[in-house]
């Protein structure tokens, strides 16, 4: 019997195929996490004694920057005029702000810096004409694209908090690995993309990863399942 349930998100999958054989992916709801709060307990409470070797334990990196202490309610931030200027030259998905507010882009310029997030906006205003879209995050790179904002569908407090990548996401995953025994992946995912920001081991694939997770099975609302175990059911 497995510890943890078996139901899949509301709408979602438990199985997918990949090129590797079927993997079913374990939904782990947990507690509202608020900031700074301790991983490792978080594990013992959630995870510990619940996987198996060959398992894959994928933890969305919105748990993971909320427990370092990088999300940050919007009252406290206070955009610069460059912010409220460059956030007019992203697209706004429907599943996510991203960098389209102004407090997500004063976070975006705090932490990758203003060169790069000028030269995306230049990217971006040249190629828009043409219909090209996501130019600015391809540009400004993985840590810019994982900076997201509030939106409705978010857990609160957390519909009123901007949030930055996690930090050292490779040491975070080995760390974690080291605690639960299996492999860990730091994922950010929504209905429209897959991203992998960090991997206890290189030997775990990032192309697979984004395969396994490419339908969002974690779900995009007030699911409250930050974590998941990735477990083969069926080889090819």
């Amino acid at each position: 019997m497995y510890a943890f349930s078996t139901a899949p998100n509301e709408g979602k999958h438990l199985t997918i195929a990949t090129d590797r054989g079927t993997f079913a992916r374990y939904p782990i709801r947990t507690h509202v996490v608020r900031c700074g709060e301790d991983l490792h307990e978080i594990m013992r409470e959630y995870v510990l004694g619940k996987t198996q070797p060959d398992d894959l334990l994928f933890i969305s990196e919105k748990i993971i920057a909320i427990c370092q202490n990088r999300a940050f309610n919007i009252d406290d931030i206070r955009p610069s005029p460059l912010a409220n200027l460059l956030c007019r030259f992203v697209y706004r998905s429907p599943y996510g702000i991203g960098l389209g507010s102004p407090w997500t882009m004063e976070l975006a310029l705090r932490d990758v810096g203003l060169p790069r997030m000028l030269l995306a906006a230049g990217c971006s205003a040249v190629t828009k004409p043409f219909g090209v879209r996501g130019v600015f995050y391809r540009v400004a790179g993985t840590k810019a694209r994982a900076i997201d904002g509030p939106c409705d569908c978010t857990i609160p407090p957390y519909n009123h908090f901007a949030k930055l990548a996690p930090a050292k996401p490779d040491k975070v995953a080995a760390d974690l690995a080291s605690l639960v025994g299996c492999g860990v992946v730091i994922i950010d995912a929504n209905d429209i993309g897959v991203n992998v920001l960090g991997r206890s081991s290189k030997e775990i694939n990032e192309k697979f990863c984004k395969q396994v997770f490419c339908d969002n099975p974690l779900g995009q609302g007030h699911q409250s399942t930050p974590l998941c175990v990735v477990r083969r059911v069926e080889r090819n």
